[in-house]
């Protein structure tokens, strides 16, 4: 298990100039990760091993290679570009790791784009102006930024460098965590962020730590601390069928949503198997060959159980 992530070095109000982090993916037009049209930022590194994790590239911390040898051409440009002596990495392998000197030139060489490396380090002036190109769109539909990965307080720092700035920008923010930090990282993200989508998976501990490998306890602890601050809290809960649907688990969910004062809504996200791509090009098997997604029926029979919550309920986002 990895350790509770620290708070860094950037401190309230400063510029984050020379900040860098890690992100493997900026994606534009979101409409599930807070209010209106959203850009969403994508940070490396997760301290929980979730096996229906939908973004499996973003739980190692470093950058990884992803290979997609249905467009492979066997063209060998990859290993002449290479200047390790058994050639690129193989998929999942972490970019400086086995004699490989992290310069991404494999995946550079490659025509098709059958390789790729997950993860850049961006700097914290480069990446809030990279957001900000979407200004326009989040005036229009007030929307905004939303830092999510992996977990973005795992590069706790950074994150606080980058809210701050688009907090000068007057950017609304959101944070899609799943709350497994430092207590001081967290209420340090909660002075600079707008909304947090708070990540529940399970409450019960034992079932909790089987499945993500990491306790439940200072989740639910730091979700507590939130009921101080101003920020606002989605609570957004991922629908695996046979693994965390019973009905005890999620009126539990019910009752912890009805009984914070900072949840507004509470969002039932059901399981899909979109990553099953990603991780055969990470080289990693399908954790949940059998599982197949929920049913709108069965979605819609669940969320019924939230209807005494008090909170607005979602089907998805």
């Amino acid at each position: 298990m990895l350790a509770l992530a620290t708070r860094g070095t950037a401190r309230k109000g400063g510029s984050g100039d020379g900040l860098r982090g890690t992100v493997f993916n900026v994606q534009r037009c979101s409409f599930h990760d807070g209010l209106g049209i959203r850009t969403t930022v994508f940070l490396k590194g997760c301290p929980l091993q979730c096996a229906w994790c939908h973004n499996p590239e973003g739980i190692q911390p470093g950058a990884e290679v992803l290979y997609n040898e249905g467009r492979c051409l066997g063209c060998g440009l990859c290993r002449e570009a290479c200047s390790r002596p058994a050639g690129p990495l193989t998929p999942g392998m972490r970019l400086g790791t086995d004699g490989c000197k992290g310069c991404g030139g494999c995946a550079e060489a490659c025509p098709s784009g059958a390789r790729q490396i997950a993860g850049r380090s961006w700097e914290v002036g480069e990446l809030v102006a990279e957001i900000s190109r979407d200004l326009a769109v989040f005036e229009e539909s007030g929307g905004g930024v939303t830092f999510s990965g992996g977990e973005p307080m795992m590069q706790p720092a950074f994150l606080e460098a980058c809210l701050d700035a688009c907090r000068k920008k007057g950017l609304e923010t959101a944070v899609d965590t799943c709350g497994f930090a430092a207590r001081d990282v967290v209420l340090s993200i909660a002075e600079r962020t707008d909304l947090f989508l708070w990540d529940v998976k399970h409450l019960d501990p034992d079932r909790h730590r089987e499945l993500t490998g990491c306790p439940v306890e200072p989740i639910l602890s730091n979700l507590d601390a939130l009921a101080g601050t101003r920020v606002s809290v989605w609570l957004r809960v991922p629908i695996i069928p046979g693994v965390n649907d019973g009905e005890s688990n999620l009126k539990a969910v019910a009752r912890l949503a009805a009984d914070h004062p900072a949840v507004r809504r509470v969002s039932l996200l059901p399981y899909h198997r979109t990553a099953v791509g990603k991780l055969g090009r990470l080289g990693r098997p399908d954790p949940l060959p059998d599982v197949a997604p929920p049913t709108p029926e069965r979605m819609q029979r669940l969320a019924e159980l939230f209807a005494s919550s008090g909170r607005e309920i979602t089907i998805g986002g």
